[in-house]
């Protein structure tokens, strides 16, 4: 092999992997750069997805945080969930206080949620007016 094609030979290889470390690089840039409240959807999906279905009670409600209570394999945890981006899908707040469903990841039960943007825990409650009658 003349000595000038195995000179090109090793260039090419050094561009081509020079190449594949810049492209690493920027992908594991721009995952470490998320933002906190893409991280936070993203965990919320994945308990969602992954998750176990438990009972809870939501024991306070303060702005946009739902404080709540479990127990997962006779331990109680105490949690909170922020749910600023999900106001439009809870209509009453101030009827949370009370039972409701919640996931929580089998590996670790205290990472759960009560509400996600594809499931919801929150269960209805009955309002304090009688029922209207058709009859008048």
């Amino acid at each position: 092999m003349p000595q000038s094609l195995a000179g090109s030979t090793s260039v090419v290889v050094l561009v081509v992997v020079a190449a594949t470390l810049a492209v690493l690089g920027l992908v594991i840039l721009f995952r470490i750069r998320r933002k906190p409240k893409d991280k936070e959807m993203r965990r919320r999906l994945s308990v969602n997805l992954h998750g176990r279905l438990g009972d809870a009670t939501i024991t306070e409600v303060q702005d946009n945080t739902i404080f709540y209570s479990y127990s997962v394999g006779g331990v109680t945890y105490t949690a909170s969930q922020d749910i600023s981006q999900l106001r439009a899908q809870i209509p009453n707040v101030e009827k949370l206080i009370g039972p409701a469903s919640l996931k929580y990841a089998p590996r670790n039960p205290a990472n759960s949620i009560i509400v996600c943007e594809e499931w919801s825990g929150l269960r209805a409650k009955p309002s304090a007016d009688p029922p209207v009658s058709a009859e008048a």
